[in-house]
């Protein structure tokens, strides 16, 4: 046995990886892919039949889970695709800047100021008016490849 030590260099950070590999094939309508490195939330599959150099194609139709942009892939079957780790999380709304950053209060009791309004006009105007009345407002975050954005709101009642 050699008493040498081995120095193995890594740039790979330790964050745990944005995608996972999923078999074309098994990708249900709902679920989500990554098309264009973009996440995107499968609205439509078909499959065609294998054709004479023997590959049936998975053909997906999806939308981008934060710009709402449809997307279109076709991919072999029994390829692998990207599948993005989709988190969401619930967040009560503490204040809204000037800026169009938000202010959330997390479950731990930390607060959470780096997200800003969304763009979905119908969704800003609910949480500007839902605060502006105050109410208690939960917004629901979604959050995929480095990438968060408001998509949702609860309100919970009035403020005591």
């Amino acid at each position: 046995m050699s008493d040498e030590e081995h120095h193995f260099e890594s740039k790979a950070d330790a964050g745990a990886s944005k995608t996972y590999p999923q078999q074309a094939g098994t990708i249900r309508k709902n679920g989500y892919i990554v098309i264009k490195n973009r996440p995107c939330k499968v609205v439509e599959v078909s499959t065609s039949k294998t054709g004479k150099h023997g590959h049936a194609k998975c053909h997906f139709v999806a939308i981008d889970i934060f710009t709402s942009k449809k997307l279109e892939d076709i991919v072999p079957s029994s390829h692998n695709c990207d599948v993005p780790h989709v988190n969401r999380t619930d967040y009560q709304l503490i204040d809204i800047s000037e800026d169009g950053f938000v202010s959330l209060l997390t479950e731990n009791g930390n607060t959470k100021d780096d997200l800003k309004l969304p763009t979905d006009d119908n969704l800003l105007t609910q949480i500007k008016e839902g605060f502006a009345e105050g109410k208690d407002l939960v917004v629901s975050v979604m959050s995929s490849m480095g990438e968060e954005q408001i998509n949702a709101l609860k309100d919970i009642g009035p403020k005591n």
